[in-house]
């Protein structure tokens, strides 16, 4: 990007469609039936998950895993608690993953005991009057399947699917909403983000897991060589094509979609061509794909703002996250807004939030957030549901334990989980059905 002024920044970002940072849009009540919730994910949050191929890549030396994920925050012992903790904000969902690696240990062989562990899940929500939002894969696969070169071998959409069919036949009955795979696009994000310093030391971590596990390629989940991304994500659009039949053959009323990481991506004058193409590039063959499913999974944290040489910074004084991105209540409003109209599908906002040690950003951010939300939803889009990431502070991947985007803290010694300000200010919202 060319060189800009202070001055020219602030005239770009002034001229920009936008509602001051935490501005009132104004408050009435979301559809009936509206799903509130919050989310975790099973490698961040169950521990010793010693089946998944992270556990492989965390504890290999080199590494680019600041700590490893260990106990995690023991919830697969203690999910009771956290449902707990659902219950107790007031909360009338809850988003949470199946271990992929725990209910296929090995190829072809699924563990009744892991299904049942999950069906105990799912039926205490229901008993508690919890709607279960079910991903089938977040991220994470088993080893096995990282051996065989995880989403680059040509039979993985097929091996995914098997999984998803068992899976289901056990455990779809009480489950109200399923995505099969968690932010598949990332792949295309993550094109050309990485330093080459970085891109370097993850081969060098993929060598070692590779020879750790004594086969010659080792793709993880969420960690692959970017001369992968393209084969990666021709075998998930197929893997989540031939997953999302898997779970209808067996009931066919369960809505299944797939959940995205969408950026707000918005152009200041000048900049709109650049908005579209990097819409097209990111988001584009997904929420193309998304237009067979029953609805499409927004996820959403920031926005990016689109001038003709390329991204403008945050406008001075913005609030900023623990990454240093600017916390912008309006992006989430934006990235539905553009999911709805280019898959043409219902949403839910399956994940949404802030990195914040400070709680009071994420309080503020959460009804502000809503507000605009909502508008969105008067304007006519059909939002579901939102579900804040995320329920209790957890393992957020190579950055370790770090990232605080909980409802709840944990001491990660006793595993004593304590309520935030914000997980009441979003539980207001949620019993009053209104931001």
């Amino acid at each position: 990007m060319s060189e800009m002024t202070r001055r020219t920044v602030i005239a770009i970002a002034a001229a920009l469609p936008a509602a001051p940072v935490f501005a009132r849009v104004g408050a009435s009540s979301f559809p009936r039936d509206f799903l509130w919730g919050a989310a975790t994910a099973g490698h961040q949050v169950e521990g010793n998950n010693v089946n998944a191929d992270l556990w492989i890549a965390e504890n290999v030396k080199p590494t680019l895993y600041v700590e490893r994920s260990g106990d995690a925050l023991n919830s697969f012992e203690l999910w009771p608690r956290d449902l707990d903790l659902v219950r107790q904000i007031g909360l009338n969902s809850y988003r949470f993953s199946l271990e992929w690696s725990r209910i296929e240990p090995d190829p072809g062989h699924f563990s009744i005991a892991m299904l049942d562990h999950y069906k105990r899940v799912i039926d205490r929500c229901r008993a508690g009057g919890i709607t279960p939002v079910v991903t089938f894969n977040h991220f994470t696969t088993p080893i096995w399947f990282a051996k065989q070169g995880g989403w680059t071998n040509p039979d993985s959409p097929s091996l995914f699917a098997r999984y998803c069919e068992r899976a289901a036949r056990h455990l779809a009955a009480n489950i109200g909403w399923a995505t099969t795979l968690n932010e598949p696009n990332l792949w295309r994000l993550m094109t050309g983000v990485a330093p080459p310093g970085r891109v370097q030391q993850q081969r060098e971590m993929l060598a070692a897991a590779a020879k750790a596990a004594g086969v010659a390629k080792y793709v993880a989940g969420n960690v692959a060589a970017p001369e992968d991304f393209d084969l990666i994500i021709r075998n998930q659009l197929a893997g989540h094509e031939n997953g999302r039949a898997a779970i209808k053959a067996v009931r066919g009323d369960l809505p299944v979609g797939v959940s995205l990481a969408i950026i707000d991506e918005q152009a200041a004058p000048g900049g709109e061509r650049r908005r579209d193409e990097v819409r097209a590039e990111l988001y584009g063959e997904w929420l193309n794909a998304a237009r067979g499913d029953d609805f499409v999974g927004v996820q959403n944290y920031e926005r990016r703002v689109w001038g003709a040489d390329g991204s403008i910074p945050a406008p001075p004084g913005a609030e900023k996250n623990m990454f240093g991105k600017e916390v912008y209540p309006g992006s989430l409003a934006g990235a539905v807004r553009y999911a709805h109209q280019a898959s043409g599908v219902p949403i839910i906002v399956t994940e949404h939030g802030v990195a914040a040690a400070d709680d009071s950003i994420r309080a503020r951010l959460i009804p502000a957030a809503l507000r605009e939300l909502k508008q969105a939803i008067d304007e006519g889009v059909p939002v579901r549901g939102y579900v804040h990431w995320s329920l209790i502070d957890n393992f957020e991947w190579s950055l370790g334990y770090w990232p605080k985007f909980g409802l709840a803290s944990v001491d990660r010694t006793t595993f004593e989980r304590s309520l935030k300000p914000s997980a009441h200010v979003l539980g207001r919202i949620a019993k009053a059905n209104s931001a």
